[in-house]
């Protein structure tokens, strides 16, 4: 039996389409439910600080109205913490964040920055909030944030996305299957996302011991061609199609 991939689909950039103009169109919300109704297992939303995407307004309206679990990308900021308690998302993920950044530009140094941390993990862990970490695929680390009590690492795929089909994008693949193992022995649950795309995500969804994919900007982008729901069940279909062939294989 195939083990389910789960498929975290990120609405920011609905958002940032509203924004650019301005009122209430088009909805992330309503996105949302599409997606949940699409195949999508879960919704995952980044409440920035200079709020550039998602809104307040936005995360209140995701909790009462959507069914499946709510991700809320954060900073590791004091009012990202207290926001974060007041509406007990499913999970909430800790990512690095630049004012000047166009989107999240590579994984949370959990190492260098552990004394700053672990405050916010313990405090949500306590809150019964499923906490992760946006890491980079590097050994020390998974390792990091194993040692800071997270029970979830998100292994930033971006390098993989960007770089050229080839050996370079292969060294990418094998770092992130090389954390992915490492985490399964610390006991961590592993996710994946950043870049992902109907081209890049098979090799990605084929390491067997990643449990969810978290997937946003290309798939907004792919809607306004083809709807959001079809961009999804596409991407689901190629998750799952690239899960069956590795279970296949016996996991290799």
């Amino acid at each position: 039996m195939t083990s389910h991939l789960r498929l975290g689909v990120n609405i920011d950039h609905v958002a940032t389409i509203r924004n650019a103009r301005g009122g209430r169109h088009p909805n992330p919300v309503r996105a949302a439910v599409i997606a949940a109704a699409a195949g999508a297992d879960g919704i995952t939303a980044h409440l920035r600080e200079d709020r550039r995407h998602i809104s307040d307004e936005d995360i209140e309206q995701l909790r009462r109205e959507i069914k499946i679990p709510l991700n809320l990308e954060m900073a590791a900021t004091d009012e990202m913490l207290e926001i974060a308690l007041r509406h007990r998302p499913f999970a909430a993920c800790i990512v690095p964040e630049k004012r000047e950044e166009r989107t999240t530009e590579g994984g949370l140094d959990a190492a260098g920055g552990y004394n700053h941390l672990a405050r916010f993990v313990r405090g949500m862990g306590e809150a019964n909030i499923r906490v992760s970490l946006f890491i980079e695929p590097d050994p020390a680390q998974v390792e990091a944030a194993q040692r800071l009590g997270a029970p979830v690492i998100e292994l930033h795929t971006g390098a993989y996305c960007d770089a050229l089909v080839g050996p370079n994008r292969q060294r990418h693949l094998e770092r992130i299957k090389a954390a992915a193992v490492r985490a399964e022995a610390l006991g961590l649950e592993c996710h994946a996302g950043h870049g992902l795309s109907f081209d890049t995500v098979g090799p990605i969804a084929a390491i067997p011991t990643l449990k969810e994919l978290n997937i946003g900007h290309f798939l907004i982008g792919e809607a306004i061609f083809s709807g959001l729901a079809t961009s999804i069940k596409e991407m689901r279909g190629l998750m799952n199609e690239a899960r069956e062939e590795t279970e296949g294989d016996g996991g290799r």
